[in-house]
């Protein structure tokens, strides 16, 4: 039997992206139900979105913004208890999808092993395929800005084979994009909302990885990613900073399982990249 498929997008005060990717898809039949998230914008972006609302597509304002991962946990729980069993996208705003087939293909893709399958995604001229799950040592080494560009490189696969198929095993997707499904959402109790941003990909695909479920790239879907334009408009570039370093905190604590040594460590690097960042701030004004 056909599956269903929900796709949840989550909107702060960014009603003018979140609606371009309405436009793009509202007319896409392979989705039985769209839901938008608004985590409670300060701006009238309810009010907006609301004029896209039909028998497909549902606007849910949340009355208080408890995060990104929050969000996501709203819309799919709404649609497990609208569609059932089912698969679910879960997309940024900033994305931009050539073709409903490419949504039918990722769906196709999911499996009795397979719980999870992202596109090839292109975002300022770069393609993003998935990455190695980070350890305790690249975590705090990521946090000295001289060297993180080697260590996140090698989170990539580099073997030349390892994309030559029409799919290919990976660690982590983007969480701009992917498909997942009902049951494995279920099974590793939805998304950790204990991060308020960032981190969410990390996180999911670590419990995925625990209950012995594959994670993959389509190597044959395609989609457009005009990246954290929403974080942007939102939030400042230290607030941001200082965001991403208490998930990264929260990440390695709780599930790299650091000890106190190792946290220490990740507090010291964190400490000196914060303040680099301040003096380059400072210099550019």
């Amino acid at each position: 039997m056909k599956r269903k498929i929900g796709m949840v997008i989550v909107n702060y005060n960014d009603f003018k992206t979140t609606s371009k990717l309405l436009e793009n898809i509202k007319e896409y039949s392979c989705l039985n139900k769209i839901v938008v998230v608004d985590n409670f914008s300060t701006d009238n972006s309810v009010e907006e979105l609301k004029k896209f609302e039909n028998s497909r597509i549902t606007i849910i304002k949340n009355r208080k913004n408890n995060g990104y991962a929050s969000g996501l946990n709203t819309g799919c729980k709404y649609l497990i208890k609208e569609l059932g069993t089912c698969n679910i996208i879960f997309s940024n705003s900033d994305i931009i999808i050539k073709d409903e087939k490419d949504i039918i293909k990722l769906s196709s893709d999911l499996g009795k092993e397979i719980s999870v399958v992202g596109p090839v995604i292109y975002e300022h001229g770069n393609y993003n395929k998935g990455w190695k799950q980070t350890t305790k040592t690249m975590e705090i080494l990521f946090n000295l800005p001289w060297i993180s560009r080697y260590f996140k490189k090698k989170l990539l696969y580099y073997d030349e084979n390892h994309y030559r198929g029409k799919t290919s095993k990976v660690d982590v997707v983007s969480g701009c994009f992917f498909m997942t499904t009902s049951e494995i959402l279920k099974e590793v109790n939805y998304f950790d909302e204990e991060t308020f941003l960032y981190y969410e990909e990390l996180i999911f695909a670590k419990k995925v990885k625990e209950k012995k479920k594959q994670t993959i790239i389509d190597n044959e879907v395609e989609i457009i990613h005009d990246h954290s334009v929403t974080i942007d408009k939102n939030v400042t570039k230290i607030k941001k900073y200082r965001i991403l370093k208490s998930s990264q905190r929260y990440y390695v604590k709780k599930y790299l399982k650091a000890n106190s040594f190792q946290m220490a460590l990740l507090y010291l690097t964190k400490q000196l990249s914060l303040g680099i960042l301040y003096i380059r701030c400072l210099f550019r004004r």
